[in-house]
């Protein structure tokens, strides 16, 4: 990672790519999982949340960004080109690797410390998903017409819903958690002690299957950043977008008959209804901040969108560390403050959304430090 000066940069991107953030924050740490507001959970397995648009809005502000990064490369040879994204690649995979195998070492009940084990460490993960997405979606693009992009896009969501439907396990759905082709893959390929097991099984939300139609959601991203560069200051084009939007809208509400929307699966609709989100959020946040030049609210937002990735890392290792503090009566930290004050004070879901909401402003707060020294940590 290095220590860069801000670039110019675009300021709905920067507030859209900011609450994707903050929110994501938010969602990841609610104070009592249990007692959480239900627009601040996962749905179970089919369905939709508020929480889940938040990883996907992710990867469509990755894909966005790369429309203005992509430029870059039009003055680099194409060994350089290729050289830049793999290596970001391979770093930011390796961060999402590292970030799962923290604190990496543990102390052993007969005494002495030693290396937490990597044969149960898992391997996939939320900035490994974004690593390989933001790979694959830039070697697209750089070597490909826009044309055949969207053809492989396509092939991706049509051969992905034609893979679950056909190479499910005998006696099992094809949308089923256990059974289902993305789930015989990993674990086939990665190994049970190497999948997330927070399902009471061992199942990927991350896999390795299901990361092909999240490229989609690059594409989308990158597309809609190349529109907006070029139409994005007019009503013509602030209309084609949200339009687009509704258009995406509708089709996976179609397509929620036949491959229901399903975040932990990744599914086609799934794909769908979150660029259309996307779309029609990202259309408003240009209406009133370029258009209507509403700009004093956008300062909190920016200090998360500035430095997204170093305040991801932050607030996942800060959770994890939490969990690993002593508290009293046998609790950790996080059960101790809960119990102690926010549950006390707060009963129920408000409690642990005040907790939530702590947790962000701590993170919030060293972001705004880092961008009052000009600091951006990019990878």
């Amino acid at each position: 990672m290095t220590q860069l000066t801000a670039s110019n940069r675009s300021l709905p991107l920067d507030i859209f790519r900011g609450m994707t953030i903050c929110f994501m924050i938010i969602v990841n740490n609610n104070g009592v999982e249990e007692l959480a507001f239900s627009p601040l959970k996962h749905a179970h397995w089919n369905g939709f949340t508020p929480t889940d648009l938040v990883f996907p809005s992710f990867l469509f502000a990755v894909g966005n960004a790369m429309s203005f990064a992509m430029r870059k490369f039009e003055s680099m040879s194409t060994g350089a080109v290729v050289a830049k994204i793999l290596k970001r690649t391979f770093l930011i995979f390796l961060l999402g690797y590292l970030m799962y195998w923290f604190p990496f070492v543990h102390h052993n009940p007969d005494g002495g410390w030693a290396l937490n084990p990597i044969d149960h460490t898992r391997i996939m993960g939320v900035l490994q998903r974004i690593a390989l997405c933001y790979g694959v979606a830039s070697l697209l693009i750089y070597f490909t017409s826009a044309r055949t992009v969207w053809v492989i896009s396509a092939l991706l969501l049509i051969g992905y819903w034609v893979i679950l439907a056909v190479a499910h396990a005998p006696g099992a759905g094809p949308f089923d958690m256990v059974g289902n082709a993305g789930y015989r893959l990993d674990r086939w390929l990665l190994g049970e002690h190497h999948m997330y097991h927070g399902e009471g099984v061992a199942f990927e939300p991350e896999g390795i299957l299901s990361t092909l139609p999240g490229i989609v959601n690059v594409v989308a991203g990158y597309y809609a950043g190349v529109f907006i560069s070029k139409h994005g200051k007019t009503y013509e084009g602030l209309t084609k977008l949200l339009l687009c939007g509704a258009g995406c809208l509708f089709a996976a509400y179609v397509l929620n008959f036949f491959f229901p929307v399903n975040k932990k699966l990744w599914t086609d609709s799934f794909v769908f209804i979150t660029v259309g989100l996307d779309l029609i959020l990202l259309s408003f946040l240009i209406y009133i901040i370029d258009f209507r030049q509403k700009k004093n609210w956008t300062g909190f937002f920016a200090v998360f969108g500035k430095n997204p990735l170093f305040i991801y890392l932050l607030s996942e290792l800060l959770a994890e560390t939490l969990d690993l503090l002593p508290g009293t009566g046998g609790q950790d930290f996080k059960e101790w403050v809960n119990g102690g004050f926010y549950q006390s004070w707060f009963p129920g879901a408000f409690g642990s959304l005040f907790y939530s909401l702590t947790f962000m402003l701590i993170c919030w707060l060293v972001g705004l430090i880092l961008d009052k020294k000009k600091i951006y940590i990019r990878v």
